[in-house]
């Protein structure tokens, strides 16, 4: 389905998102594509998202721009609750901008909320079918009480996209980065590998873990969907 900037006038559209620095590549109709570093479109096609989550309720932490958020409306999910922190909060070199001009080009219904990962609760947010945690995991400290908060808003399935390293130790082993030795960036905290990973996640209360599309490993991505 292609998106569409609605009533909105493409030469506005196209100045409002000139003014923001994107992260996410969100295509907003009318040929109009937000310029963002990532190539979001191609590092979601192997997430394996449900491709019809109507009926569903869909948390997205760590949204940043929205990409994932809106997609997952598109896809007919009831309700869709994005939240970020860091980003949002100006403390690096994103904000929120981009996300509240998505949601108001697009017309979208997505909430929102600004929230850390550690502040997660069913009482803060309440607890969704399907959770998104996209390259959020190695930005975290604590990575397992992360998990922990993940875990407790998740009310079946969990899609997990992170780095990992050390991938040819079949044990449960993480690599610990002081400094800015991942990408010379010192928010980087943690390459966890797949054992590890899968590890934490049943501590955590999830019954099932699948890896999906296994060959990205070596180049460090780890994908895993997990189940209640």
């Amino acid at each position: 389905m292609r998106r569409s900037a609605g009533f909105r006038d493409a030469d506005k559209v196209r100045a409002e998102i000139a003014d923001v620095n994107w992260y996410h590549r969100i295509d907003l109709g009318d040929g109009i594509v937000t310029p963002g570093v990532d190539d979001t479109p191609s590092r979601f096609d192997v997430l394996d998202m449900p491709a019809d989550l109507s009926g569903n309720s869909v948390l997205d932490i760590g949204a940043w721009d929205g990409f994932f958020s809106f997609e997952a409306e598109r896809r007919g999910a009831n309700r869709v609750l994005a939240t970020d922190s860091y980003c949002w909060s100006g403390e690096g070199w994103g904000t929120k901008e981009g996300f509240d001009t998505v949601r108001r080009t697009l017309g979208s219904n997505v909430d929102d909320l600004e929230i850390d990962v550690m502040d997660l609760s069913p009482d803060a947010v309440g607890t969704f079918d399907l959770v998104l945690f996209i390259g959020v995991l190695y930005h975290m400290r604590h990575m397992l009480l992360a998990l922990e908060r993940v875990a407790s808003v998740t009310g079946d399935q969990l899609i997990l996209d992170t780095h990992t390293a050390m991938t040819e130790d079949e044990r449960p082993v993480m690599l610990f980065y002081p400094e800015n030795e991942l990408n010379n960036d010192y928010t980087n905290w943690w390459g966890a590998n797949p054992p590890a990973v899968e590890a934490m996640l049943r501590d955590v209360g999830f019954r099932k873990t699948e890896r999906k599309h296994p060959e990205f490993i070596p180049t460090g991505r780890l994908i895993v969907h997990a189940w209640k």
